[in-house]
């Protein structure tokens, strides 16, 4: 089956961010999105873990030292960074998206509410969708499903997804992600719906 794409007229490429609370499916849906509509990129974070399991550099994420990391702040060549429960940090780098855009492919990303909200003011014309699962008990299922975490740290996670779900009305869109494939139709209208949009 060919891979589907969108009008090729319209706004120039877009650059859309997802975010929601932690078992929202985010990263499922991105990927979906992307295999999907392959003329969207997928951005990778900066991150200074060290890769899991067969993560690879410059497929998963960007792997760099603290070093690095720090003068990537310090440059401003992040559009958004934050240390995840005190650990390691996270980025996304503001030189992969502008280059992306500047060619003509749209970016899609997913952060957490926290990115989302530092990208509205270092990237203004950013298109912000909030991802949720129909309800509490699913995002503690989900990440109970995972088998990556312990009980504490799926207890931290639950406590910051219970703030994060009053921010939905602060986004562009809202997604109920109830069914993977549902959600990825829903995605590709609120593209759809931009593209034909007369003014931003």
């Amino acid at each position: 089956m060919p891979a589907a794409r969108f009008p090729a007229h319209g706004p120039a490429a877009l650059f859309v961010v997802l975010s929601g609370p932690s078992g929202a499916g985010k990263s499922t849906l991105m990927q979906r999105f992307v295999e999907r509509y392959p003329e969207f990129v997928r951005c990778l974070s900066v991150t200074t873990r060290p890769p899991r399991g067969s993560e690879q550099d410059g497929t998963d994420y960007f792997f760099v030292s603290e070093e690095v990391f720090a003068e990537r702040v310090e440059n401003d060549q992040l559009l958004e960074h934050a240390q995840v429960f005190g650990k390691h940090s996270y980025g996304t780098p503001r030189s992969f998206v502008e280059q992306q855009l500047t060619s003509g492919r749209s970016v899609i990303k997913d952060v957490d509410v926290q990115g989302a909200f530092t990208i509205r003011g270092t990237f203004p014309g950013a298109l912000h969708v909030f991802v949720v699962p129909p309800d509490r008990r699913e995002i503690e299922r989900r990440l109970r499903s995972r088998g990556t975490e312990n009980e504490e740290a799926i207890r931290r996670r639950l406590n910051e997804a219970d703030r994060e779900l009053t921010m939905w009305d602060r986004y562009d869109y809202l997604i109920i992600n109830r069914e993977i494939e549902r959600a990825v139709d829903d995605l590709a209208v609120i593209v759809a719906a931009e593209r034909l949009r007369v003014r931003r």
